[in-house]
């Protein structure tokens, strides 16, 4: 390495400590000492607690629940190492909240995903590294280097060793027509086929219809998605594979949000198990789900910090 381990230093928000403390294992670091906390009247306070100055500095934390609160800690913490004269600030976003509104839906609505890349920037951040965007071309709306990095290798780990010896009895099913390209990528590597679940409204008031496009009779069908937010288009995804004759449904995703009724509707639901990943940490009653599994990727996070760190290629990561 070009530089010394001491130039490296690593901050953690309140959103996913746990995290934080595995990628910090891995480097074979502690995590940096910053107070994170908040006023009597709900103000952010933040105090870095140990020198900054001309080291590179990572600030990890998703803008998962609650959102804005985890956003503004970030920007606080952001201008805090500027004005304590790091010499580069890296955010490191594992999971970036408000990614879905990335473009106008409707005449006045805003591109929130694009103001969030912007405040960032204003803050004074000099890279972005994050995980499975929603909508890729949101490296684009950052005026900086942006790393965009994901979690197939973990989640195709994991299928392999559960799934790879009967590839022809698997089938690997995108849950929409906008995640057929991911669908598709897994597929390959899997050797298995693919299938795609057709949502259709007939008409106003009249309910979805899910159409399954694809072989699924009698195969293991795994529903592969970069997010579960309320899990509705999940668990009716796998209703329709099961009524289609698949013969067991499972579900992959990176980021688990599970909002509202998400964890009661995955128990509910046909699906055996989902997989998640540690982007987002799981709320206590995701935790005590036994359909769901979490899976780690803190060895990819810590891995690209280095190599930022350290001026190597991200790419071969993922080759």
């Amino acid at each position: 390495m070009p530089e010394t381990e001491s130039d490296l230093v690593v901050f953690s928000g309140n959103s996913n400590k746990p995290l934080v403390k595995e990628i910090c294992d891995y480097l074979k670091i502690s995590i940096g000492r910053c107070d994170v906390g908040k006023f009597s009247d709900g103000e952010i306070q933040i105090e870095i607690a140990e020198n900054v100055r001309g080291r590179d500095v990572f600030l990890v934390q998703s803008t998962s629940t609650p959102v804005n609160d985890h956003l503004m800690e970030l920007l606080i913490m952001i201008d805090a190492a500027r004005r304590a004269s790091a010499a580069s600030i890296t955010a490191v976003m594992p999971y970036f909240g408000y990614a879905r509104q990335d473009r106008k839906v409707a005449p006045r609505t805003p591109i929130t995903a694009r103001l969030v890349a912007d405040l960032i920037t204003s803050a004074g951040a000099d890279r972005f590294l994050s995980m499975d965007l929603h909508a890729g071309q949101i490296q684009g709306f950052f005026d900086m280097p942006s790393d965009h990095l994901y979690a197939s290798p973990i989640l195709l780990e994991d299928m392999k060793r559960k799934y790879g010896s009967r590839t022809d009895d698997v089938v690997v099913v995108s849950p929409d027509a906008g995640g057929v390209e991911r669908a598709r990528a897994f597929a390959k590597r899997l050797g298995a086929t693919l299938a795609i679940v057709d949502k259709r409204r007939p008409k106003a008031n009249v309910a979805e219809v899910m159409q399954i496009v694809g072989d699924v009779r009698g195969k293991t069908a795994i529903l592969l998605d970069d997010m579960i937010d309320t899990a509705g288009t999940l668990t009716l995804g796998a209703k329709a594979l099961d009524e289609s004759g698949a013969r067991r449904i499972v579900a992959y995703a990176v980021h688990p949000v599970l909002s509202g009724p998400a964890v009661e509707r995955i128990q509910s639901s046909v699906i055996e198990e989902v997989v998640v990943t540690n982007t987002i940490p799981l709320r206590e009653n995701a935790l005590g789900c036994r359909k769901i599994t979490q899976l780690s990727v803190a060895k990819i996070f810590g891995e690209a910090i280095r190599r930022i760190h350290s001026g190597d290629s991200l790419s071969s990561l993922f080759v």
